[in-house]
């Protein structure tokens, strides 16, 4: 029998106690997180969302106020519900969540869990994101404004046409750039950046990064050196962990000296994944480490500039990490270069094999 559902899916994760067809089906339709729990507080059904908040951990739920809303509700007849701060992740981040929790049949109790986290940060995040982006659009579009008016008074002269006309491409190009960046940062920021996690395979993904990466790298004639072994699977967005990925080799690429060699490795380490991109260029210093995943933030200004970097792509880098309850980490020396470290959880080995019939 398959344990996993097309769709949104659920994962069946065992235990005594079996549920109908029937509460599956209403399982999958639910965009919250859902799961069920049997009469020994053992988790026997738990959706993509509920996996991917980090809610179920050897079949139990992990956090003691869950749990004791859950054991409330399996003595009353009516469903109960509250606001709780969880800590999850590597990193022990806090969660905000809504949670309402009903008795259903033989003892077992449906709970749904809805992360509100975003919505209390959104306010605030929003002022602070306009503000930026206000400012960092300003200097493309009014480059663009200024360039087309010199085009325009030099239209009799060809080589100061074909000049601007370089310099114009250049500016719109950036500003495409980071428009990009914009709509990925609020992609991974969203809410709902967690509905289409599934089984991935990290190799996969970080040899499609190297890849899109290439031409830049050839054009700096760096080598991109990757050792990425297969079977290292994390519960997770596909693109979303492409786009870290590749920002990180990007990232390496941009600021390591022309004609030398960026490194790229996955292993497993207490069972986390990690994904490690070395670069052999100016490195970081101590007072730049502490800002260098802000918004907008950029080390070598000037650098950014010749090479269009918008400044995001190590923001979009971070959002995800903690997308996936892990964390990135850095280490760096003026000089030495940089080590960026992204660490993910890996599936526990009994969810590797969802999908698969036993012989």
């Amino acid at each position: 029998m398959k344990r996993y559902i097309e769709g949104l899916g659920s994962y069946s994760l065992g235990g005594a106690s079996a549920i109908s067809q029937e509460l599956t089906d209403v399982l999958d339709a639910i965009a919250a997180a859902s799961l069920v729990i049997d009469s020994q507080g053992i988790v026997v059904r738990a959706s993509a969302s509920a996996l991917s908040m980090g809610l179920v951990q050897s079949h139990m739920l992990i956090h003691k106020s869950l749990s004791e809303l859950v054991t409330r509700a399996r003595g009353l007849r009516e469903a109960i519900d509250g606001e709780f701060d969880l800590v999850t992740g590597l990193r022990g981040e806090r969660s905000y969540v809504y949670a309402r929790a009903a008795r259903i049949s033989s003892g077992q109790v449906l709970l749904i869990v809805e992360d509100r986290t975003e919505s209390k940060r959104v306010d605030e995040t929003r002022r602070d994101f306009i503000a930026n982006i206000s400012h960092e659009l300003k200097t493309p579009i009014g480059a663009i404004s200024l360039l087309a008016e010199a085009l325009q008074d030099g239209s009799d002269d060809p080589e100061l046409v074909k000049r601007f006309s370089a310099s114009l491409q250049r500016e719109a190009t950036r500003l495409g750039s980071l428009v990009q960046d914009i709509i990925q940062l609020s992609r991974v920021q969203s809410a709902e950046s967690n509905t289409n996690f599934a089984p991935v395979d990290l190799s996969g993904i970080i040899h499609d990064a190297v890849e899109r990466t290439q031409v830049l790298a050839d054009k700096r004639g760096i080598t991109i050196k990757a050792a990425a072994p297969a079977g290292h699977i994390v519960f997770g967005d596909a693109e979303a962990l492409g786009m870290a990925i590749k920002n990180l080799i990007e990232n390496a690429v941009i600021y390591s000296d022309e004609d030398s060699q960026v490194g790229v490795g996955l292993r497993e380490v207490d069972g986390v994944a990690e994904v490690t991109v070395i670069d052999n260029g100016i490195g970081i210093s101590v007072e730049d480490q502490e800002r260098i995943f802000e918004r907008f933030y950029r080390v070598d200004p000037s650098r950014s500039r010749q090479t269009g970097g918008t400044g995001l792509g190590l923001a979009i880098v971070k959002h995800v990490a903690l997308n996936h309850r892990g964390e990135v980490r850095l280490f760096s020396q003026p000089g030495t270069g940089s080590t960026f470290t992204l660490r993910i959880p890996e599936m526990p080995a009994q969810l590797t094999e969802i999908g698969k019939d036993p012989e």
